[in-house]
C-alpha cells in the first residue's frame, strides 16, 4: 500500500496573526478598538471620512509585495550591470515571498507588523464596526456592540 503525503497549508485567514507575537496582535487590536470608539463620539461625517480612508490604507500583503519587489528588481539590476553576487539577493527575497505566499510567515513580517501595518481581515474589522456605528446594517450600534459584533466575528 502507497503512502500518501498530505501538506496542509494554513489558511488565508488569520495566518499572519498566527505567525505574529500575540502583544503586537493585540497592540493592533487595542488601536483599532480606539479608533472605532473615539469615531463614534465624533459622528457619521467622520465615521464617513474614515471609511474613505480605509479604502486607501495598505495592509501586509500589499507592503510585502511591494517591498519584495522591489528588492528582487534591484538585486536583478545590480546583478546584471555590477557583480553576479546581487542575483543573489533576488533569490533570497523570492524565497521569502514563496514562504509568505504559502505558510503566511517571512523574515520581514515581524517588522512590518510591529510598525502596526494590519491584516485586509484586521481593515475590514474596523470597517464592519464602523458601518455598525453608522447605522449601515439596519440599526444603529453603540461603540460596545459594534465592537463586539467584529470581535465575535473573528
Amino acid at each position: 500500500m502507497e503512502k500518501q503525503v498530505i501538506i496542509r497549508l494554513p489558511s488565508t485567514t488569520g495566518r499572519v496573526q498566527s505567525h505574529t507575537i500575540p502583544q503586537v496582535n493585540q497592540a493592533i487590536d487595542a488601536q483599532t478598538q480606539s479608533k472605532v470608539f473615539h469615531l463614534a463620539e465624533m459622528g457619521p461625517q467622520a465615521i464617513t471620512q474614515r471609511l474613505q480612508e480605509l479604502d486607501q490604507e495598505w495592509d501586509t500583503e500589499r507592503v510585502l509585495e511591494v517591498t519584495s519587489s522591489t528588492f528582487v528588481l534591484l538585486g536583478l539590476l545590480l546583478g546584471s550591470g555590477r557583480d553576479k553576487k546581487w542575483l543573489a539577493l533576488s533569490a533570497v527575497v523570492g524565497g521569502f515571498l514563496l514562504s509568505h505566499a504559502l505558510d503566511g510567515w517571512c523574515p520581514p513580517l515581524p517588522v512590518i507588523r510591529r510598525f502596526g501595518i494590519r491584516t485586509n481581515q484586521e481593515i475590514e474589522k474596523e470597517r464592519l464596526a464602523l458601518r455598525a456605528l453608522r447605522g449601515d446594517l439596519g440599526k444603529t450600534f453603540s461603540p460596545q456592540e459594534a465592537w463586539a459584533l467584529v470581535t465575535s466575528a473573528s
